[in-house]
């Protein structure tokens, strides 16, 4: 098999936030979230990570992140290009969001040669999220079906107090395998715990803290590109127009379309730690804590790279 490589997506706008958050230090040593999940990676057996960015970030990145890393791990880029379109599809006029998270993977597919974890760049996901997918991604192969996995994590571990959060909402069947994913785009924390909203925030409806969640970090066989090329035609040729500035094609509905197709299975993996993630630029201080909690404990050294 070959090895398994980690794939991060970085090229999000980070509007929420109000910059670019991917850059942003979490720590007096100048590491950014990513940085740990990089490191975590490594440890676990990764040995090449691949990020996906905006080519106007290039120089940027590498002098921030890619470049540190590099002493560590074999390194390269793929550019999520506004333009990287199903041939004869016009951009609307106006348009300058990312078309989102499975177009982003689709961005990389001349460089991704085998299995590979994807990941957000602005989400801690913890030691052993990176070992159980490692492990998964280096004893599954596809056979009559994709075998993928993801790394879950329960709703309530995942809520920020400062504002609305997207989630891939999931049920599994009874092998305990991924049954569908539903994404939410609008949930927030509430006094008896959490709710979604279908309407921009006009209307909400309760949904359980324990529902099981995907926070993209998904592990996939390569196999995986020419069924993201299938869902990008149908996107592009049928979704966009209904929403031009906004539209975006997520991993997680890509994800269940196969698995109502019968094409794939999906293990969920589990991890022990907690998820955290920078949403909102008010979550920063609990991120900054909570890293040097980890740090304190000895989970991290104080110089990643060094």
């Amino acid at each position: 098999m070959e090895n398994p490589v980690l794939v991060i997506m970085a090229a999000g706008m980070g509007s929420r936030y109000g910059g670019l958050k991917q850059i942003d230090p979490v720590d007096k040593e100048g590491h950014k979230i990513i940085d740990f999940s990089i490191y975590d990676a490594y440890r676990a057996g990764f040995k090449k990570v691949i990020f996906i960015i905006k080519k106007e970030n290039e120089e940027l990145f590498k002098e921030v992140i890619g470049n540190a890393v590099s002493n560590k791990m074999e390194v390269e880029y793929a550019f999520q290009d506004l333009n990287d379109v199903p041939e004869g599809f016009v951009i609307p006029e106006g348009r300058v969001k990312p078309w989102g998270t499975a177009h982003a993977i689709y961005c990389a597919r001349n460089i991704i040669n085998g299995p590979f974890a994807v990941i957000n760049s602005d989400d801690y996901y913890g030691v052993d999220a990176f070992q159980v997918m490692y492990d998964f991604l280096t004893t599954h192969e596809d056979d009559e079906k994709h075998r993928f996995a993801m790394v879950g994590y329960k709703l309530e571990n995942t809520l920020t107090e400062n504002g609305y959060v997207s989630r891939g909402c999931c049920n599994t069947d009874e092998k305990g395998r991924l049954a569908d994913v539903i994404e939410r785009t609008h949930i927030i924390k509430t006094e008896d715990g959490a709710a979604f909203s279908e309407d921009d925030g006009v209307t909400y409806t309760p949904i359980p803290v324990d529902t099981l969640v995907s926070m993209n970090f998904w592990g996939f066989s390569k196999g995986i590109m020419a069924e993201l090329k299938e869902s990008l035609d149908y996107f592009f040729e049928n979704t966009v127009a209904g929403n031009p500035m906004k539209s975006e094609c997520y991993i997680p509905l890509e994800v269940g379309r196969l698995l109502k197709e019968n094409k794939a299975t999906v293990e969920i993996l589990t991890s022990n730690d907690k998820w955290f993630g920078v949403t909102y630029k008010e979550d920063k201080p609990f991120v900054e804590a909570s890293i040097q909690a980890l740090k304190d404990k000895g989970v991290y050294p104080d110089k990643l790279w060094s």
